[in-house]
């Protein structure tokens, strides 16, 4: 991580920012002052990209490409008090409402962006803030910041997003396996908030068990790389939580067809599996990159008549975002790696 005074002008500025899986809340009771404390995972391989440019000085209007990150740099360069004479663009994204932290990614990313453009520190949790993003969750803001297993310690008294309390790496040779369903989407914006108001109250004496199975049986499982142990702590909190919000999203999973490869992907030798957030999208976690591979391999064979369902193979992340400076020799930085290149 690069930080500092900007000392160069800096023509452009590339981010890349990495979705990650929301494996869910812990603690939905919140009787203790703090509510939702959420366990997630940073992927490796999916993500999203984006360059920020200076607009054509003929005055000409600047080039954007996403309706989202159009507003989030609006709304940004308000805050900072700078005039939005700024090109941006988009390059390959994180699928939308698919559960993997799309829009909290993106907003990440612009903020890092123009906070390297300026030399005008904007902290992620900050951005986070200002955008309305990580309001339940800080699993998105400790992927962009660190990458690898987050657990962040709920949403207390605070505006802002649940501090992270523990964040680990993640075993090189594990595999998550990734199932997309294309034909739906996971809740969001109004309806989300509709759905968590209309939840009945979550048992306190679930939310004991659930904070005792991350902290005594999960993290440790991950500490000593036991793929089977951690995956099977997934696999019960998923039912837990899933259950939960059944009322809310039509059963255990989203969507049927995800629900039924996940239901047959133990078979198989996966070591737990789940829904990232709302879904729909479904993963399962392989020890091993042959077994996930044989998986997906099954999957596509199995499935082959639904078009609307893709098998994904990808790596765990062990780093947050990337932000590389064109022409530029330093640029505030804060949270995130920065890279600083020249032109050529």
């Amino acid at each position: 991580m690069i930080c500092g005074e900007q000392r160069k002008t800096v023509d452009a500025v590339r981010v890349e920012v990495p979705a990650r899986l929301h494996l869910g809340f812990l603690d939905m009771e919140g009787g203790l002052g703090r509510r939702f404390g959420s366990l997630g995972l940073t992927l490796d391989g999916l993500g999203t990209e984006l360059t920020l440019g200076r607009a054509d000085s003929t005055g000409g209007t600047p080039e954007r490409t996403d309706g989202r990150a159009s507003g989030y740099l609006d709304r940004l360069c308000g805050v900072l008090e700078v005039e939005n004479r700024f090109s941006l663009r988009l390059g390959r994204t994180i699928p939308c409402h698919s559960g993997l932290g799309s829009g909290t990614q993106l907003a990440l990313a612009v903020g890092a962006a123009l906070s390297a453009m300026t030399g005008r520190p904007l902290p992620p949790r900050r951005v986070a803030s200002l955008l309305d993003r990580g309001a339940r969750s800080g699993i998105g803001v400790g992927a962009f910041e660190q990458g690898g297993v987050i657990l962040d310690g709920g949403k207390g008294a605070l505006d802002e997003p649940p501090p992270v309390i523990s964040r680990m790496a993640l075993p090189e040779a594990w595999r998550m396996l990734l199932v997309f369903d294309d034909a739906n989407r996971g809740l969001s914006g109004t309806a989300e908030t509709v759905a968590f108001r209309d939840l009945p109250p979550f048992p306190a004496d679930k939310a004991a068990y659930l904070c005792r199975l991350a902290l005594m049986v999960g993290l440790p499982a991950l500490a000593e790389e036991d793929a089977m142990r951690f995956g099977a702590a997934v696999t019960e909190l998923q039912s837990v939580v899933g259950d939960h919000f059944a009322p809310a999203q039509g059963g255990r999973f989203s969507s049927p067809d995800v629900a039924e490869v996940l239901r047959w992907l133990p078979s198989t030798g996966a070591a737990g599996v789940g829904q990232s957030s709302w879904g729909p999208t479904g993963f399962a976690i392989f020890g091993d990159a042959g077994s996930a591979e044989r998986a997906a391999e099954g999957a596509r064979a199995r499935w082959r008549t639904r078009t609307n369902l893709r098998f994904v193979v990808c790596r765990g992340r062990n780093r947050g975002a990337v932000v590389e400076t064109i022409s530029g020799l330093e640029a505030v930085a804060a949270g995130y790696e920065t890279v600083a290149k020249k032109t050529a």
